[in-house]
């Protein structure tokens, strides 16, 4: 059963990857069928930059952690997110360029869903479910079991605000192909997230309140 469910995310990890020029091109016809391009302060936007600052950390915790543990499930878990968030970040900042819109915004994290007052940045936690960079560095630390323990609460926590915040585009955003996208990464991280727990379970430990 495990096999065949991170066989399962391994799968929908090369399907993203595959799909990835066709969603560009989709999201390049979309906005050039005559339909409104988002502006700088739209829910589009303001996704698009936030989660592919978002993702950045998941990528960036996955490749320590392969680095710290010989667990072939954990590596192979962790590969699977670094390739499919990173491919998924330059889905977004590739989007930003079609749009001719900023990168980076004047305005706080995660103000695209009204949470722009939000308690942000603290210890490098810009957003939900971010690590600080506090926790980075413990990871960086660790080794075997411990490593793998505490990337899958890190991870879990991350993709608990990853999901929180693409529910918010599948509500907000107008771009249809955008919008779609974002319940993709809904679907695809509750997955992981059972699968984690089973994982944190054999491990003997558990998901951190």
């Amino acid at each position: 059963m495990r096999r065949q469910h991170i066989g399962w995310v391994a799968g929908a990890a090369a399907a993203v990857l595959v799909a990835a020029g066709a969603i560009t091109y989709a999201v390049a016809e979309e906005g050039g069928s005559g339909a409104r391009t988002p502006g700088a302060e739209s829910a589009d936007a303001g996704f698009a930059r936030d989660m592919a600052v978002h993702h950045q950390q998941a990528v960036e915790m996955s490749y320590i952690v392969r680095d710290r543990t010989k667990n072939v499930e954990v590596r192979r878990l962790a590969y699977d997110i670094a390739q499919t968030q990173a491919n998924q970040r330059g889905m977004l900042l590739g989007w930003l360029d079609l749009w001719e819109l900023p990168k980076v915004s004047a305005e706080p994290p995660m103000t695209w869903m009204g949470m722009g007052d939000m308690a942000s940045g603290k210890d490098g936690a810009l957003m939900p479910g971010m690590a600080t960079n506090t926790d980075l560095k413990k990871l960086q630390t660790l080794s075997g079991k411990k490593a793998e323990v505490f990337y899958l609460q890190l991870m879990t926590a991350h993709h608990k605000g990853g999901i929180h915040m693409a529910e918010g585009c599948v509500a907000k955003c107008t771009v249809g192909v955008e919008k779609r996208l974002a319940q993709g990464m809904v679907d695809a991280q509750q997955s992981e997230i059972h699968l984690m727990a089973d994982m944190l379970k054999e491990r003997g430990a558990q998901a951190r309140s």
